[in-house]
């Protein structure tokens, strides 16, 4: 039997050595979804495009884990420069934002986290207000697994813990980086760069509140692209908040 004093010694022992775990835990960043609405043929855009990308590579967030999405919408491709980039379902998806925010209309450079709280692209200091609002907020674990790129087609198996409200689960095939040297347009002459852009938006399906998802998804990756990061993340019903979130690179 141990003696009292040898009884505390190896409790104390013991506490520190699950502590890790606990701590690891505990600090585990929150995903805090920034979706950024922008155009190639936008004058105002780029300094929103270097602002994501400044995002994406240096994290700035305390706590917080930001996933980065540029969606490039299509209204802007009849000014002088069609952005290859974009696709009218972005131009949908930011309609229903605004229609659900009460915004007179769409407009780039428009950020918007975790499906909440939208402002002007390239305004850190209203970025940063929404950050610190947003990483307090609990998240539904999401999870990829099991993810393959072969023959221009992406496997990967998603998963989620159960949800607190009606949601849809939706999966972004995003490129890291790209580049376009733009000939025509508000940016003709300059050279643009972008992060997360996103090639491919799918929803992957809906979900009751209080029901956990688990799928397998294929994706058709377009053969003219490299580099790419997988998004997946929980939406309430409606395009309301996003209620979690995971990204991961591509082998």
């Amino acid at each position: 039997m141990l003696k009292p004093h040898s009884a505390l010694h190896a409790l104390i022992v013991a506490a520190l050595a699950i502590f890790p775990f606990y701590k690891a835990v505990a600090q585990s960043p929150t995903p805090v979804l920034v979706e950024l609405f922008t155009s190639e043929g936008c004058s105002s855009c780029p300094p929103a495009d270097e602002f994501l990308r400044t995002l994406d590579a240096t994290q700035p967030v305390a706590g917080a884990q930001l996933i980065v999405l540029g969606e490039h919408v299509d209204y802007w491709d009849d000014q002088g420069w069609r952005d290859i980039y974009s696709d009218h379902d972005y131009t949908v998806r930011q309609q229903n934002y605004a229609d659900r925010m009460h915004l007179k209309g769409p407009y780039t450079p428009e950020m918007v986290v975790d499906g909440a709280v939208e402002f002007v692209g390239n305004d850190p200091k209203r970025a940063d207000q929404a950050f610190e609002k947003a990483r307090s907020n609990p998240k539904v674990n999401v999870q990829i697994s099991s993810l393959t790129l072969e023959n221009g087609v992406l496997r990967a198996h998603i998963e989620s813990g159960a949800m607190p409200a009606n949601a849809e689960v939706f999966v972004a095939l995003a490129l890291d980086h790209a580049k376009s040297q733009v000939l025509r347009g508000e940016n003709g002459g300059h050279h643009l760069q972008h992060v997360a852009v996103v090639r491919n938006l799918t929803n992957a399906g809906k979900v009751a509140k209080g029901a956990a998802f688990a799928k397998d998804v294929h994706i058709k990756a377009k053969p003219s692209d490299a580099g790419y990061r997988l998004i997946a993340f929980v939406q309430e019903s409606h395009q309301g908040p996003i209620l979690g979130a995971v990204v991961q690179k591509v082998p």
